[in-house]
């Protein structure tokens, strides 16, 4: 009788994980799709791929777009106890672990666009040139990749040579061998998010001291810009979140299994998929010629349909 009631209880368990995945893949799918809607947009117009802060969104929407692809990936992977080497996991890691670092750093970017477009208004045009953001761009993901190298440079300090070759479920916890390099990691992160948020608040600050100071259109045009760099803090907090996400997990597996499944559930939908598609889309919603842009092709879209 009693293991009648625990084939029954590991059934529905069962049945309740399967039930998660297909609820996942649903919002994956949904998202990526208006994550592709908006990148199309971004390329049907010339000015926006000659404009710092469009070119920045995108590049916050491509990255977005593949860490969710590669994060369901991974999760679909770890869901049938799929195993590869671990040389070919760290291939796949490293392109993880610097797009997971890419949005943040080039929210910081953008927020920076906009102090120098309000506060420092003639430089804007030199200072925000296509070039100058090209190398943004480049600066960008050199500072991104930091991160991932001391994760991996702690991992081969760490790892004997057989373990290269062990068949392992990929997933970037496969890297955290001992302890401190869970220390390391999150030390690390906490740094640079650190750093953003300082970056973040400096720009803030100073918006807000021109926004007092303007009047008529330039009043309305800077209290927008503000209210851009909220909202860039609120998706910067949403990927500082994330990045704790693991540490309440590891508390929570030394308590009991089914509780850690269900929270760690809860963060990937909330922490992880859910923000790579609404905070983008607000923000190009939010952006008029965007927005106009956007709905003009989604009018073209169904008439092309129609016909």
């Amino acid at each position: 009788m009693a293991d009648n009631n625990s084939s029954a209880g590991g059934g529905v368990s069962q049945r309740q994980i399967n039930e998660k995945i297909i609820i996942v893949q649903i919002l994956v799918i949904i998202f990526l799709f208006i994550n592709f809607l908006l990148i199309v947009t971004f390329f049907r117009k010339d000015c926006f791929y000659t404009t710092a802060r469009y070119i920045l969104f995108a590049v916050t929407l491509l990255s977005d777009s593949f860490i969710l692809l590669m994060s369901n990936i991974l999760l679909i992977l770890a869901h049938f106890g799929f195993t590869i080497q671990v040389w070919l996991c760290i291939i796949i890691s490293v392109v993880v672990l610097l797009y997971v670092i890419v949005t943040p750093v080039t929210l910081t970017a953008m927020t920076l666009e906009r102090f120098v477009a309000i506060c420092m208004p003639l430089q804007h045009a030199e200072l925000c040139s296509t070039r100058s953001t090209i190398h943004c761009i480049l600066i960008i993901h050199g500072l991104s990749s930091v991160p991932c190298i001391v994760i991996l440079s702690a991992f081969f300090a760490s790892a004997s040579l057989s373990v290269y070759k062990q068949y392992k479920v990929c997933s970037v916890e496969m890297f955290m061998l001992y302890r401190w390099h869970n220390h390391l990691r999150s030390a690390v992160s906490q740094f640079y998010f650190l750093i953003m948020c300082i970056i973040i608040l400096f720009s803030y600050v100073k918006i807000m001291k021109v926004a007092k100071a303007a009047s008529g259109e330039n009043k309305k045009s800077t209290w927008k810009g503000l209210r851009t760099v909220i909202l860039h803090g609120f998706q910067l907090l949403l990927c500082l979140i994330q990045l704790w996400c693991p540490i309440l997990e590891a508390a929570v597996f030394q308590i009991d299994l089914i509780l850690f499944i269900n929270v760690r559930y809860f963060n990937y939908i909330l922490f992880n998929v859910t923000p790579k598609c609404l905070s983008p889309l607000i923000y190009g919603l939010r952006d008029e010629t965007f927005f106009h842009a956007l709905k003009n092709y989604r009018l073209f879209g169904l008439w092309k349909i129609n016909i």
